[in-house]
């Protein structure tokens, strides 16, 4: 049942002098309590109680949108500016009473990018981030975003979910040996297919002896495994320093003796150091990238190849590709919000590029071995 309108005002004030205390360490529920308790004398326990709770959500994490992010079944929280807050729930949107004002989704912010070093404001109006859990988090402010500061956060699942409920037992039993079996291994699909939920799931048959270095933009990738070593891209901070770019850790993690690299995902020129790595001893190595069908994926690393500053003949970027891509798994979110592989594609030399299998004998390459 929403909060009365009396309660709202008077857990603002109650939250502008905590703010106005300096948000001291120490028992904040106890101060804000005191602080209740000079406010308003004569409430009663539960309603006391209520408005400690909804302040020392506010002080504390991110507030409002705590309980979004406790429920296992969100996927997804958006916030699109001031207004009712937005979830996506089982693969489907869902409008919810819970409204929030400008200065608040402005806090909300501030409390994820003020730790991280990182600048948002109205000449550096984007900026991306993870929150402790893992999730990931984009922000947009004005003058980019037209009716207030957006804020769209990504919920990271601690649970693993296994191949055979994204596909079929004979798909999954391909995949399955694909991996262990060393070949490479694209993943592709559109934002939100669950393409990093399938890497991980495809990761987690992995030979646990190996040594596997991750490479991400935002971590995301959790490899429930012993020997893994995880490197995440930085922005450059609140003075334009810092930068360390996809490309630089798929380069650096050359040097670090892996047995596979894993790239969260590939998005520019960064695919060259990718390809080159499947193609000079690390087989095996796992990516994603968007695209739309197999024949799709394959376009689009080309694409990113060449935006590069390397030069080169789109027949080598081509040669390049065939030699170091084996598959490419394609996954899609239906309509119903199900996420499930619609295509396991080989890649092959010719003008055809890619051909669909849908069993294991159907992959022509050999097993690959060290």
């Amino acid at each position: 049942m929403p909060p009365d309108a009396a309660t709202v005002a008077l857990a603002e004030r109650v939250h502008r002098r905590l703010l106005d205390g300096g948000e001291r360490g120490g028992d904040l529920a106890a101060a804000v309590e005191a602080i209740t308790r000079a406010e308003a004398p004569l409430l009663d326990g539960p309603a006391l109680a209520e408005v400690v709770e909804r302040v020392t959500a506010r002080a504390r994490g991110l507030g409002p949108l705590e309980p979004l992010l406790a429920d296992p079944a969100v996927t997804e929280v958006m916030v699109n500016g001031p207004g009712p807050v937005w979830v996506e729930r089982g693969g489907r949107l869902e409008r919810l009473p819970l409204q929030l004002d400008r200065p608040t989704i402005e806090h909300l912010v501030e409390r994820v990018v003020g730790p991280l070093g990182l600048r948002i404001d109205r000449s550096s109006p984007l900026v991306d981030a993870r929150l402790p859990d893992g999730s990931r988090v984009n922000a947009v402010v004005p003058p980019l975003a037209v009716d207030g500061p957006y804020l769209t956060i990504r919920r990271f699942s601690v649970r693993g979910i296994p191949l055979e409920a994204i596909c079929g037992a004979a798909i999954a039993e391909l995949l399955v040996w694909a991996v262990q079996a060393r070949l490479n291994v694209i993943v592709s699909g559109g934002t939100g297919a669950g393409k990093t939920t399938l890497l991980n799931a495809l990761a987690a048959h992995i030979p646990a002896h190996e040594r596997v270095v991750t490479v991400e933009d935002a971590a995301e990738l959790r490899l429930e495994r012993d020997h893994v070593v995880r490197l995440e891209a930085r922005p450059a901070n609140a003075e334009g320093a810092g930068h360390v770019s996809v490309r630089d850790l798929v380069r650096n993690a050359l040097r670090m003796r892996p047995d596979r690299i894993v790239v969260g995902e590939v998005r520019g020129p960064e695919a060259l150091d990718m390809l080159q790595a499947m193609n000079t001893g690390h087989e095996g190595s796992l990516s994603t990238c968007h695209a739309n069908s197999p024949a799709d994926a394959l376009r689009r690393l080309e694409t990113m190849v060449l935006t590069g500053d390397v030069a080169l003949p789109l027949d080598a970027v081509r040669d390049q590709l065939a030699a170091a891509v084996d598959l490419v798994v394609q996954i899609a979110r239906h309509p119903d919000g199900r996420r499930a592989v619609t295509d396991v594609a080989e890649v092959v030399a010719g003008p055809e590029r890619v051909r669909v299998v849908g069993e294991r004998t159907a992959v022509t390459r050999p097993p690959r071995s060290r």
